[in-house]
């Protein structure tokens, strides 16, 4: 049976994108379950390989056709776009940004037309992405610029506990303001559409409560009567499998144990905590609402240990991992 390709840009080549690749390429669950192309630097890989290793040779190709995907090849799409006598590990550069955005925009392209069947993404530094005067804050920014989706919708997995978000990247205060019923209604459907899309029909989404014990019927706060309560009530009676609100102190360990599909986190570090107090490693982040699949690590580009052969792969083997199971779903046929 044919594996699903799955496209890796290597990310900041100052941080450990590079490392976390070549090692995860070696792994045996990886080997198992996706073919790779890797879209970064042939220079900045070699490096990578050197310090790491692994034993993995490289084939330069300029379509993911040409690759030959047998044990010990890395198939590489060489961007050429590193000055190796200017490089450095553990510094933010303007070149490794640009660079960075290029690796990214590349794979974007090769799974827009089919070429690649998901992209699992690496880490990229914001500042260094400022430095380079890429107009994108991140990763989440580019994906959706880059295949026209206004509001891409991120979802979190690990062992098998699915975990959406309400609000991100919001203060607490900012966040309450957010606490609404017709917002609550629209992100569950998005959520529930995302699911669908993924595969997963069955069971229960879990609503969490915002506050202590949902609010005790407004002893600790009205957000459950007022907004939380009532969305949950409109979208069963529109025929959604929603329950809750369900207390955030239960509610993530009941979805691991497979009572619910999923939990609408509704702010940022409820469902960040929950998610990687479990399994921090394992924690992957999933693009959803858009043309193409992306996962990717839950990790930043650890400028402190970067080219010391000491980060782990496990998330990025995770990555790769949840891009080949979910890819079937997405796959779009080359042009």
């Amino acid at each position: 049976m044919k594996k699903p390709l799955i496209a890796i840009p290597i990310g900041d080549c100052a941080g450990v994108g590079p490392e976390i690749t070549v090692k995860a390429l070696v792994s045996d669950i990886v080997r198992e379950s996706a073919d790779c192309i890797v879209i970064g630097s042939g220079k900045v890989l070699e490096k990578a390989i050197s310090l790491t290793g692994v034993n993995l040779k490289i084939k330069k190709v300029s379509d993911p056709g040409e690759g030959d995907y047998q044990d010990g090849i890395l198939n590489l799409i060489d961007l050429d776009n590193i000055d190796m006598d200017k490089f450095q590990y553990g510094v933010v550069q303007a070149m490794c940004g640009k660079a960075a955005y290029e690796y990214i925009a590349k794979s974007i392209e090769l799974a827009m037309a089919g070429k690649a069947d998901a992209v699992a993404t690496t880490p990229i530094n914001k500042e260094a992405l400022h430095a380079a005067e890429v107009p994108f804050i991140g990763h989440t920014e580019i994906f959706g610029a880059l295949t026209d989706t206004p509001d891409p919708l991120t979802m979190f997995e690990t062992n098998g506990l699915r975990v959406f978000f309400l609000t991100r990247h919001l203060s607490l205060l900012q966040m309450l303001g957010q606490i609404r019923k017709d917002k609550i209604v629209a992100c569950v459907k998005e959520c529930m559409e995302a699911l669908r899309r993924l595969g997963v029909t069955e069971g229960t989404m879990a609503v969490a409560g915002l506050n202590p014990h949902c609010g005790e019927h407004g002893l600790f706060g009205w957000d459950e009567v007022n907004e939380i309560e009532p969305a949950v009530k409109q979208l069963q009676a529109e025929g959604y499998k929603v329950a809750g609100p369900i207390g955030a102190d239960s509610v993530f360990h009941q979805a691991a144990m497979g009572k619910y599909n999923s939990v609408l986190s509704l702010y940022h570090d409820q469902g960040h905590i929950a998610t990687k107090t479990l399994d921090f490693e394992k924690t992957i982040s999933i693009t959803n609402g858009m043309p193409i699949l992306r996962t990717s690590v839950d990790h930043g580009t650890a400028f402190d240990i970067a080219g010391k052969n000491i980060v782990s792969e496990v998330s990025m083997v995770e990555a790769i991992r949840l891009a080949a199971k979910y890819a079937p779903n997405f796959v779009k046929k080359a042009e």
